[in-house]
């Protein structure tokens, strides 16, 4: 059986953030205890707020951060551990596709340099073949040659994020962190880059990472959930019937806001609670917003617990 092309176990992340022009330094917890794992041709779809921690554990799956503890495997190898030879072999597998279409390329490159460079790096120095790769990638992503001898800022923000996935393509990945990758662009263009990115799914046998705080991206393109608050992962759910399920509070209340985007009465008000993400409580770090709280939710932390084959939460009144 293939091993995972990623999981991580237990990860943790913490920031040292200075205020008051340095005078107090504030201990920021981005990351508490996650651990999930990712099988060959899925996805899975971290959804939660702005800082939560996300783009944190992106950075942390890809290898471009270290947690404090906790760790990285890539086809069931631990980054921690990994020899400098393994790890080059492996890196290419793993690529990424940023939020910003607009600072993710190199702007004195032109788009034909762009898509070369990886390759050579890491396949082969046979320029010619790099180049007959990009030009097929081109097509693939719905790009003409022409912008082979095009600068990025001659190019949309829906055509660079086109030529970013091509660029991930040229070293043939198996696992691509899609970190907000569309909510720079328009809606239309939006819908265009999803649809591509479902396409090269199937056509490359890839697996994703998606990051997002956006549900309708979300239930189109993952296959799993990974619901995320404060840095803890509250619920891991299959999309499949997940509209029917019962969720931990803090998914049932994104639910709603988004369905109360579509409704004509009030919006629903979500409170900010950012006492969290200073100093860890010892209990649920959902605790001062959760509508079903007890006792027991302020004195102990809830466990990430299987409630069936395809759901998992971390609340003791589910």
């Amino acid at each position: 059986m293939d091993k995972p092309v990623l999981e991580v176990r237990n990860l943790w992340k913490t920031y040292q953030v200075k205020v008051l022009g340095g005078l107090k330094t504030y201990r920021v917890i981005a990351l508490r205890g996650v651990s999930f794992k990712i099988e060959k041709g899925e996805v899975l779809g971290l959804l939660g707020e702005s800082g939560c921690g996300k783009s944190t554990l992106g950075k942390i799956a890809l290898g471009l951060e270290i947690p404090d503890q906790g760790e990285v495997y890539w086809f069931g190898k631990s980054l921690k551990t990994i020899d400098k030879k393994t790890y080059q072999a492996l890196r290419p597998k793993v690529q990424a596709v940023l939020q910003d279409p607009y600072s993710s390329l190199n702007p004195r490159y032109k788009i034909k340099d762009i898509l070369l460079e990886p390759y050579l790096i890491n396949i082969s120095s046979n320029k010619k073949e790099g180049l007959d790769k990009a030009k097929e990638l081109l097509n693939q992503v719905g790009m003409d040659q022409k912008v082979l001898e095009k600068y990025p800022h001659e190019l949309s923000g829906g055509q660079r994020q086109r030529i970013a996935l091509a660029r991930a393509l040229m070293v043939n990945p198996e696992l691509i962190v899609l970190d907000e990758p569309t909510s720079a662009l328009d809606v239309t263009i939006q819908a265009q880059i999803l649809d591509l990115m479902k396409v090269l799914k199937q056509r490359y046998q890839l697996s994703y990472l998606l990051i997002t705080h956006s549900l309708p991206v979300i239930f189109y393109l993952a296959d799993w959930i990974a619901v995320i608050y404060l840095g803890v992962l509250v619920e891991l759910c299959h999309k499949a019937n997940f509209k029917d399920l019962i969720h931990h509070p803090y998914t049932e209340l994104l639910l709603k806001s988004y369905l109360d985007a579509f409704s004509p009465s009030p919006p629903l008000i979500i409170e900010t609670d950012t006492e969290g993400t200073v100093l860890p409580s010892k209990g649920c770090v959902f605790f001062n917003r959760c509508p079903k709280k007890t006792i027991q939710c302020y004195d102990k932390e809830p466990k990430l617990t299987q409630k069936s084959n395809l759901q998992y939460i971390a609340c003791f009144n589910l």
